[in-house]
């Protein structure tokens, strides 16, 4: 009988069962908790890939639209009451800028920053000389009027063809007549990122 009564003493005093069963079932909870911070990981990383492709799109978007926005700008620029030839030549072209205007807009800097955009420049085409800037000293025989260059005057650069005219006087006859030549109205928006 003492036999009986010692052997379930000793046993419960060294239950071999009882240790492997409680780092088992630690090791199950370790795989648990590393398996729910890695199924998180990876939908934290597939949420923040697709928010990249998402802000891409939406980034490519606003720029698209800033290119239409200055693409509209510069076919109504010409138009304008500040650049347009009006009535002053023939029946008031379209696409005409009145050369001795955009040299008097030059010297406004009250005008900077007006249309919202980097520079606005007006470039002949035809007939050129020597690519010289437009100044009130060697106007007309110039071929780059800049009439606004804002600080970094850089940029992604629309275009658009007009007549660039002015009144020019026959020294002979003192007749003055409409004198128009071939120009680009640039037109610069952002940054030149």
């Amino acid at each position: 009988m003492k036999s009986k009564r010692s052997t379930p003493a000793l046993t419960s005093v060294v239950n071999f069962n009882f240790c492997p069963k409680s780092k088992l079932s630690q090791v199950k909870i370790q795989q648990t908790a590393f398996m729910l911070i890695a199924v998180t990981l990876f939908f934290i990383l597939i949420g923040l890939f697709v928010l990249g492709i998402v802000y891409s799109g939406i980034k490519k978007t606003a720029e698209n639209l800033d290119e239409k926005n200055v693409m509209l700008l510069v076919s109504k620029l010409a138009s304008s009451p500040e650049f347009s030839c009006g009535g002053a030549f023939n029946s008031g072209e379209i696409n005409c800028i009145d050369a001795d205007k955009a040299m008097v807009l030059k010297d406004k800097k009250e005008y900077n920053g007006f249309w919202g955009v980097s520079a606005i420049e007006i470039r002949k085409i035809y007939p050129v000389n020597e690519g010289q800037e437009c100044s009130i000293e060697n106007y007309p025989e110039c071929d780059l009027i800049k009439i606004y260059s804002g600080e970094t005057g850089q940029g992604n650069y629309i275009s658009n063809f007009v007549s660039l005219c002015r009144k020019e006087k026959i020294e002979e006859t003192e007749r003055v007549y409409d004198k128009c030549e071939l120009a680009k109205l640039l037109v610069a928006y952002g940054g030149g990122e």
